[in-house]
């Protein structure tokens, strides 16, 4: 298969690159860090840098390609807001900017070099499954996420091109190795990848992972939003 990556310089998209290379598939890493690029490329990837939350650099630098089997939207950061009463517009701006927008931009200059039976697949999170402290900007980055890859699936569907939406829980990752709470039931990056490569390669709708957490978080996401909050702020009393 011919499979695109963004993101592909860290984290869960370092990992899914490299593990497909090794499984003999033709790899396409995206990302800014040069550095890890060019490791990408001695191990045999199409290495292409750029920033995905730049339209005219995605445009240029996708613009070219041919066919894909598989498109992996991986590309992705996290701030918190730490201070609600001082909301920062320009944080909320910055994820939205690279979480949401850059797939949009990614999406504009892929899907015309998709065809029937191919996939696309975009990284949401089980983070918003539930309203969390501090999760304002992320979490609603990822709740666009969510929202974007269901309808793609309706309207690529009668195309033939399968939608992925990836959501995981907490993985040992530089981005996660920031975070200064409890991150429970947190899995290794490797973990990650090869639950994404088995179920992407089933063509499931919705990867979701680890399985225990991932589903306690959607059983509280079902309750009143006056029960969760009462919840959730018993937890930041402690």
């Amino acid at each position: 298969m011919k499979i695109l990556i963004t993101g592909a310089t860290s984290g869960i998209g370092k990992q899914l690159a490299l593990d497909y290379i090794s499984d003999g598939h033709r790899v396409i890493g995206c990302g800014r860090n040069q550095e890890a690029l060019g490791e990408l490329a001695a191990m045999g990837a199409l290495s292409l840098g750029f920033d995905a939350g730049d339209r005219d650099q995605v445009i240029a630098s996708l613009g070219g390609l041919d066919e894909l089997d598989l498109v992996i939207l991986n590309a992705g950061t996290c701030e918190y807001i730490n201070h609600p009463r001082q909301f920062d517009g320009r944080l909320l701006a910055r994820v939205m900017q690279t979480n949401v927008i850059g797939v949009g931009y990614c999406l504009e200059a892929l899907l015309p070099r998709m065809e029937r039976g191919s996939r696309v697949a975009l990284m949401g999170s089980i983070a918003n499954a539930l309203p969390l402290p501090k999760a304002e900007a992320y979490g609603a980055s990822k709740a666009a996420v969510e929202y974007l890859a269901k309808t793609l699936a309706l309207d690529l569907r009668p195309h033939g091109i399968g939608v992925s939406l990836i959501r995981p829980g907490f993985v040992r990752t530089p981005l996660t190795d920031k975070n200064d709470f409890a991150m429970p039931m947190r899995v290794e990056v490797s973990e990650a990848s090869r639950i994404i490569r088995q179920e992407l390669a089933k063509g499931v709708e919705e990867i979701h992972f680890p399985k225990g957490f991932t589903r306690l978080l959607k059983l509280l996401g079902g309750l009143p939003d006056k029960a969760w909050q009462q919840i959730a702020l018993k937890g930041l009393k402690r």
